[in-house]
């Protein structure tokens, strides 16, 4: 028993202890910059646990102990709002609410993460989805939904948006089957806005 009972102990120590992001960023000598994304998608005892972390950069493991931040990182969480977050985790952090693009913006990140897509696609495309994000959507599509499809229309070797072809691919921009049920229908007229206003962008 004394054999077995030494086992344990040796099971629950420092080296049987794997170090995940939170436990590398309080350890590292310089300080670290610390993201969680998408913190309103964990649970609540993930963010209880946060508390420890945000007010005294610190993390307490059973039976090792606690461990301490020579240099408190920088902690970075995002959140979509997908449900409220507790007022002790708000307490603890400054707020900044960063907004979707402008047109002018959004057709910058498309051809910088998707250089092959045209200037004239990209425009309509861009203002294709910024139309969208009028719409009363259960999730209007964000900056990632508008690459994915540029991304998508380029494999498809697209030079311009065709109603068929946006009926095709709106389930890369739309998440929600109600959403493209919504849509699908009013593509034409969409399209149409669109192209006028990507042809305004563009000085043609």
């Amino acid at each position: 028993m004394d054999r077995l009972h030494g086992m344990g102990d040796l099971f629950f120590s420092e080296p049987f202890l794997e170090p995940r992001p939170i436990l590398k960023a309080l350890r590292q000598e310089g300080g670290a910059v610390l993201l969680i994304d998408e913190v309103d998608k964990s649970d609540e005892a993930f963010e209880a646990f946060l508390l420890e972390v945000l007010s005294a950069f610190q993390v307490s493991i059973p039976e090792i102990g606690v461990v301490r931040a020579k240099t408190p990182p920088l902690v970075f969480l995002t959140s979509n709002n997908v449900r409220d977050l507790g007022d002790a985790l708000k307490r603890r952090c400054l707020h900044l609410h960063i907004p979707l693009p402008d047109a002018h913006l959004e057709e910058k990140i498309v051809a910088t993460r998707v250089p092959g897509v045209e200037a004239r696609l990209t425009r309509e495309l861009v203002a294709f989805v910024q139309g969208l994000r009028h719409l009363e959507l259960r999730k209007v599509p964000s900056i990632s939904e508008t690459v994915d499809w540029a991304r998508a229309l380029i494999l498809l070797h697209a030079k311009a948006l065709e109603p068929d072809l946006v009926r095709e691919t709106l389930n890369v921009l739309l998440k929600f089957e109600q959403d493209i049920v919504a849509v699908e229908p009013k593509v034409g007229e969409y399209l149409a806005k669109a192209s006028e206003a990507a042809g305004a962008a563009g000085g043609e």
